[in-house]
């Protein structure tokens, strides 16, 4: 096994929670299910993806104040919220409600940018004020601000019965302390640093100075803390897919490294316009991918990770592959449960 100068500190794991449309119920309560059984394990965070008029989870707030009544130690995020697609005032109302019911173990993770598919939903989605919106980060600022207690309106106090307030509430205490960032270019590590927020990074990097995936990884980890008030201190978490097979039975290796394959041209060079490139799925024994992992740029810079599951498998797949990770490969590279698990 390479040598590694400082052992992973934080475990946690992402999942887009897919669902069959004609029974979603089953998809929530698997997603859920999964967060429960990440708690037992011992994951120090579970995080939940985010999609619109797809079959994944569309309203990862509302799942995650679900999970804070069935856990009470494992921190929950999101990773990421596209906030082009939200009202900064309304959604700092939902992340500080489920951060109190959660006693406050919210982790919000947002992005920037024109909700995907714009031309087709635009209409829909803002269909008097799709031109003057701002899509940059100044939306995630406002939502920062709102977080942050800073005033929402000049109007406070009472009307009648009613008593009104000029910030957003409720307010949590602390919650916009653990902010995160999603993002994948240097532009956006640099804000995000500037931001003092955390950093997200995934398996979708941006090429700019260079083609290699783990090499930009790791010059956009050094580009946020670099502009960050903590500098090396900084919490950056990577979230590559990851799939040990220890205990996998055989159809499920061979599912797994079929899914692997399917996915490894994308890696091959930068895709489309904005130059995009992926990360290739780490599958094989717990000892194979931890030398992989390693071995990679990006991993040698952070102690935290938020691995993500894979996205079409079933729910005793990513059982098997959630208790491999925590029992086999997260304590190879030095990991240890949470305290309380």
């Amino acid at each position: 096994m390479p040598s590694h100068e400082q052992p992973l500190r934080k475990l946690g794991f992402l999942t887009i929670g897919l669902f069959d449309p004609a029974d979603p119920a089953r998809g929530h309560e698997s997603t859920l299910r999964l967060v429960e059984l990440g708690e037992e394990l011992g994951f120090d965070s579970a995080w939940v993806r985010h999609r619109h008029l797809q079959y994944g989870i569309s309203s990862p707030v509302a799942v995650l104040a679900a999970a804070t009544q069935r856990t009470s130690r494992i921190q929950l995020g999101t990773a990421v919220i596209p906030v082009g697609w939200e009202n900064p005032l309304r959604l700092a109302e939902d992340l500080a409600t489920v951060d109190l019911l959660s006693g406050g173990r919210l982790n919000p993770g947002v992005s920037v940018g024109r909700p995907g598919h714009w031309e087709q939903v635009s209409g829909v989605l803002y269909p008097d004020t799709a031109d003057a919106e701002d899509f940059g980060y100044r939306r995630v600022a406002r939502l920062l601000g709102f977080l942050r207690g800073e005033p929402a309106t000049d109007f406070s106090g009472v009307e009648g019965i009613e008593v009104y307030s000029d910030r957003v509430q409720p307010v949590s205490p602390g919650l916009a302390d653990r902010f995160w960032y999603g993002g994948g270019s240097l532009r956006s590590a640099r804000w995000a640093g500037e931001q003092g927020l955390g950093l997200l990074t995934s398996n979708v990097v941006r090429a700019e100075e260079s083609e290699d995936f783990a090499e930009i990884q790791r010059s956009q980890i050094a580009a946020f803390r670099a502009h960050h008030p903590l500098g090396a201190r900084a919490r950056v978490s990577q979230g590559l897919v990851v799939i040990p097979t220890d205990s996998a039975t055989a159809d499920q290796r061979a599912r797994y490294h079929a899914y692997a394959r399917d996915r490894t041209p994308r890696t091959a060079t930068p895709q489309g316009p904005s130059r995009i490139v992926f990360a290739r799925d780490l599958v094989g024994s717990s000892a194979e991918i931890a030398e992989r992992l390693y071995a990679h740029a990006g991993f040698r810079e952070v102690d935290e990770v938020v691995f993500a599951l894979p996205f079409t498998f079933g729910h005793e797949d990513y059982v098997q592959i959630l208790t491999d990770i925590a029992t086999v490969l997260a304590p190879s590279l030095g990991w240890k449960p949470a305290t309380g698990a």
